[in-house]
């Protein structure tokens, strides 16, 4: 979805001209894995960290379009929204000092980022949901004005008969809400971690990834408000899943496979699996004819773009041209800092090369059915959350972190050669979070508590703290 199209104006001979095209490209795929013809290169890291404009009354300022073109910067790039941008980073291989030098480049990323907005009378802020928001902004007039959304909005409608997205929440509070379009999606922003993978580990890392979900969106959950109410701990999860509600054929918006949603299931062989349920089971949203080289798969992976698991399997190029696979972990909103949100990263990364192991071995410890439902259970409650896991009937997630989870991490980015300063400082951030039980979320909700709700004064608060780079579990209310 990251790539500009022609048209938004489809007929029915677009569509069946893009199914041939996928299935090819679906079949030049499946060749691909079985010759061995993918890039073995990795593991490689890399984000994308998307992010608010707001203006000094800290509501959103739709200015991306003026902020792109003072940024000038490939790695900056619009979202849905005209409020909204993406920030990506270099990848690079996770070893030694990565960490670090991640956290320095999206740093001074960042850090230039903050001053175009600065330039422009805005600010820029990461968080997931923008707690000022109100409902009237999420409107098409405040689309970016790109191709791509206005086909998106378009098609997302016609799959449901024109019928509105409706949205409901019950947390700490009840949300019923109904709209026409799909701008509810940019309420949601988030820090996207990419783990690119040698071929034949993929399908072990990307059910890992699904396995790891609970307690990452646990420890990193930062939105807990949404137009005034207090919902989930991580709102973002079911907003964004009925923000862009179709299923797969028969248009079954309420069938059993959902464009946004935790997955079917583990991969059993093959990443490859994720690919072929995407020909069989969901149909072309967006079929736009792209004049490549078959070998390209541009088809396959717009077509994948256009379907959101929470781990979603990605097809890439490395430099030289490679093919390659990596796993996109979508779970975790925009962090309270960069030091944060590296420190996220770090634990992703320790714990999917942690479990890194036989799919069978995984069902057997964690069915998948396990794991979805202890994501849900983290979303809702975050650090309160009662889960399963493997040898446990029911455990509070923030002691699985602390007392088995972050040795494991340790020793996954010990085994990925990480150095040792990076690993202590990046998990120290996260064991410094879950002893005082404050992430971002737990933040928002003791501000609100001491100072009432004024949605206004806590995002100006969090602004200020954000601004001291400062880790949210050193932040003051």
């Amino acid at each position: 979805m990251g790539q500009e199209i022609d048209t938004y104006r489809f007929t029915s001979k677009d569509f069946d001209l893009y199914r041939d095209r996928l299935r090819l490209e679906t079949e030049l795929l499946t060749r691909w894995f079985v010759d061995c013809s993918l890039s073995q290169r990795g593991p490689v890291a890399g984000f994308e960290l998307e992010a608010w404009l707001i203006d000094k009354a800290c509501h959103p300022a739709a200015i991306n379009q003026k902020f792109l073109k003072k940024m000038g910067k490939p790695l900056v790039s619009p979202e849905l929204a005209q409020f909204n941008i993406e920030l990506n980073n270099e990848p690079r291989l996770l070893m030694g000092r990565a960490l670090s030098e991640l956290e320095h480049e999206v740093s001074g990323i960042w850090t230039q980022a903050a001053q175009v907005a600065e330039d422009l009378g805005a600010h820029l802020l990461t968080i997931g949901i923008l707690p000022t928001l109100r409902e009237c902004e999420l409107s098409p007039r405040r689309m970016s004005p790109l191709k791509r959304y206005r086909a998106l909005n378009e098609q997302v409608l016609r799959c449901r008969q024109g019928r509105p997205l409706r949205l409901g929440i019950v947390g700490r509070q009840r949300l019923r809400s109904e709209h026409s379009n799909v701008m509810m999606e940019s309420a949601t922003t988030s820090f996207q971690i990419h783990l690119q993978a040698p071929c034949e580990r993929s399908h072990r890392l990307y059910n890992a990834a699904i396995a790891v979900s609970a307690p990452m969106v646990a420890a990193g959950a930062n939105s807990p408000y949404l137009f005034d109410l207090d919902l989930w701990d991580e709102t973002r999860i079911p907003l964004f899943e009925q923000s862009v509600e179709i299923g797969g054929f028969e248009g079954a918006a309420q069938g059993p496979l959902r464009r946004v949603s935790f997955g079917s299931g583990y991969v059993r062989e093959s990443i490859l699996e994720c690919f072929e349920e995407n020909l069989l089971h969901f149909p072309v949203l967006l079929p736009v004819h792209l004049d490549d080289p078959l070998e390209r798969l541009s088809h396959l992976r717009l077509h994948n773009g256009t379907i959101w698991r929470w781990n979603r399997p990605l097809i890439g190029f490395d430099e030289d041209g490679t093919p390659h696979v990596r796993v996109e972990h979508r779970v975790l909103p925009g962090s309270p800092s960069i030091a944060d949100s590296i420190a996220n990263a770090a634990l992703f990364y320790g714990l999917t090369e942690a479990l890194c192991m036989e799919p069978a071995e995984l069902m057997r410890g964690l069915p998948f059915a396990q794991a979805k439902d202890n994501f849900y259970q983290a979303a809702r409650y975050g650090l309160s959350a009662l889960v399963s896991w493997f040898d446990h009937d029911r455990v509070s997630i923030r002691q699985l972190l602390l007392a088995k989870l972050l040795p494991q991490a340790r020793q996954g980015l010990g085994r990925l050669g990480i150095d040792t300063k990076d690993i202590d400082r990046y998990l120290g951030i996260i064991q410094g979070r879950l002893e005082c039980e404050q992430n971002g979320c737990q933040w928002q909700r003791s501000f609100v508590a001491r100072h009432g709700t004024d949605m206004g004064a806590l995002t100006a608060a969090y602004l200020e703290h954000q601004r001291t780079g400062q880790p949210v579990h050193r932040w003051s209310i």
